[in-house]
C-alpha cells in the first residue's frame, strides 16, 4: 500500500508544474475585481501548482493602444519598468527553484519580445491568455508570436494569430467553481443582466422593460441611463462627454455610430432631450438599476433571479463593420453559478452545452421576449434546465479542466 501510495505521490508530481503568473486581477479599471485573477490564478493554485505572482500593478497600462499616440508617450515611460521589474522576479524565482512556465494575461503595452526571449533563454515556457481578440487582436500583435502558445477562446481568430506568425491553441473560457457557486438567497427578480451597458445592450433591455417584463440591470454605465442621472441634465464640458462615452461603451473605435445606431433602432420608449444634451437617449427607473456590483454580488444575483440573461454581440463591429459574436465568460458563470441562463444563439455554444436543456438560446428580441415570458410561468421546465446546466458546467467546464487539458496538449510535464 505504502509503495502504491508513494507512487501515486511521484505520477502526481510528474504533471505539476512551477509557473511564473503576470496578469493584471482584471482587465477592465473602470471598477474593482478580482475577475481574472479568481479564474485564472486561483484554478492554478488550486491544481496543486506551485505558483509565484508578479508583483506589480498593471492596471493603469494594460488596456493602453501602442498605436495611440497619446497612449505611446505612457507606454515609452512605463513598460521599460515593468519588464524591468518582471525579469527581475522571474530570474530570482528561477534562481531559487526553476520555473517551469511563464503564464500570462499581458498586451503589447506591458511586455516586449526582447524580453520574452529573455525569459525563453532561461529555459522557460511561456504561454499568453488574451480574450479580446475578438475585435482587439492589434493589443497583442505584436508579443504573440514570441511566446511558446497563445491560448485563443474565440476559434474564429485562430486562423489570424497563425497569420500573424503565433502558435495558437483554441482554448475556451470556463468557470472556477470554488468562485462561481450557487447561494442560498431567496429571488427576488424575474429577469436579471449583469454587465457593462454598451453596444446594443441597453435597446434590448429597453424592449424588455417595454414588453410588461420585471427586470433588473447591474453594472458599469447603467447610471447613465438612469431618470435621476438624465432629469439632472447634462452640465458636462464637452472633452468630460468624451471622456465618459470611452469609458461607457469600453471601445476606442466608431463610439458615435454605435450609440447613434442604438438610438435609431429604439422606438417606442421614454426620451430625454435638454440644451447640452441634444441626443434623444434611453431612460431607465433607478428602481431597476443596481450600481456597478462587486464580484460576490454579482454571482449572488445570478441565484436571486429566475432568469440570467446573456448578449453574445461584442462592444465593436469588425473591419467590414459585420457584427461579432463570440462565446463569453458569462457563458460558464451563470450556470456554474446554478443560474438559469439565456443567451442568443450562436453554433459554437452547441459544442459546451445542449441547447434547450442545459442553457436557453434566443434568435432575436421578439424571440427574446417571448421565451423570457414562457420560462417565468413554467418552473419545473426552467428547474430542470437550471440543474443541468450546473452539472454540465461542474463536470466540463471549469478553469481547473482548461488548463489540465492545455498543458497535458503541450506536454507540460
Amino acid at each position: 500500500m505504502d509503495s502504491l501510495r508513494r507512487r501515486k505521490v511521484r505520477d502526481l508530481e510528474k504533471l505539476l508544474v512551477r509557473i511564473f503568473y503576470a496578469s493584471e486581477r482584471s482587465p477592465n479599471a473602470h471598477f474593482t475585481s478580482n475577475l481574472w485573477r479568481n479564474n485564472l490564478y486561483v484554478p492554478l493554485v488550486d491544481l496543486g501548482h506551485d505558483v509565484v505572482e508578479f508583483d506589480y500593478d498593471l492596471q493603469t497600462i494594460f488596456q493602453k493602444d501602442t498605436r495611440d499616440p497619446v497612449h505611446q508617450k505612457y507606454i515609452r515611460k512605463h513598460r521599460p519598468l515593468i519588464v524591468k521589474a518582471l525579469l527581475e522576479q522571474i530570474k530570482a524565482a528561477h534562481a531559487k527553484q526553476p520555473i517551469d512556465l511563464f503564464f500570462s494575461y499581458l498586451t503589447d503595452a506591458c511586455i516586449t519580445p526582447e524580453a520574452l526571449q529573455e525569459i525563453r533563454d532561461l529555459g522557460i515556457k511561456t504561454m499568453n491568455w488574451y480574450c479580446n481578440g475578438s475585435y482587439r487582436i492589434d493589443m497583442v500583435s505584436i508579443i504573440s508570436p514570441h511566446y511558446d502558445w497563445c491560448l485563443v477562446p474565440e476559434k474564429f481568430r485562430l486562423k489570424d494569430y497563425k497569420k500573424m506568425g503565433a502558435n495558437a491553441i483554441y482554448c475556451q473560457e470556463a468557470a472556477n467553481p470554488m468562485i462561481y457557486k450557487p447561494y442560498d438567497v431567496k429571488q427576488a427578480y424575474d429577469v436579471s443582466f449583469v454587465g457593462q451597458a454598451y453596444g446594443e445592450r441597453p435597446g434590448v433591455i429597453h424592449q424588455i422593460m417595454s414588453s410588461g417584463i420585471n427586470l433588473q440591470v447591474g453594472g458599469f454605465g447603467w447610471e447613465r441611463f438612469s431618470e435621476s442621472f438624465l432629469a439632472r441634465g447634462d452640465t458636462r464640458t464637452h472633452s468630460q462627454r468624451v471622456r465618459d462615452r470611452l469609458k461607457l461603451l469600453t471601445s476606442t473605435a466608431g463610439l458615435s455610430r454605435i450609440r447613434s445606431k442604438l438610438q435609431a433602432k429604439t422606438a417606442g420608449g421614454e426620451q430625454i432631450v435638454t440644451e447640452t444634451n441634444p441626443e434623444p437617449v434611453i431612460v431607465f427607473p433607478d428602481s431597476m438599476i443596481e450600481g456597478t456590483l462587486s464580484d460576490t454580488d454579482m454571482i449572488k444575483m445570478y441565484s436571486r433571479s429566475k432568469i440570467n440573461l446573456g448578449f453574445s454581440g461584442v462592444a465593436e463591429a469588425g473591419p467590414n463593420s459585420e457584427r461579432i459574436v463570440q462565446v463569453r465568460l458569462r457563458d460558464f458563470e451563470v450556470p456554474m453559478s446554478g443560474g438559469f441562463y439565456m443567451i442568443e444563439y450562436m453554433e459554437e455554444l452547441e459544442e459546451f452545452f445542449e441547447i434547450g436543456k442545459e442553457i436557453v438560446c434566443y434568435t432575436n428580441t421578439d424571440d427574446l421576449i417571448d421565451k423570457i415570458k414562457y420560462y417565468l410561468v413554467h418552473d419545473k421546465e426552467r428547474e430542470k434546465i437550471r440543474k443541468a446546466g450546473h452539472k454540465r458546467c461542474l463536470r466540463d467546464h471549469s478553469w481547473q479542466k482548461r488548463f489540465t487539458t492545455v498543458f497535458e496538449q503541450v506536454g507540460l510535464q
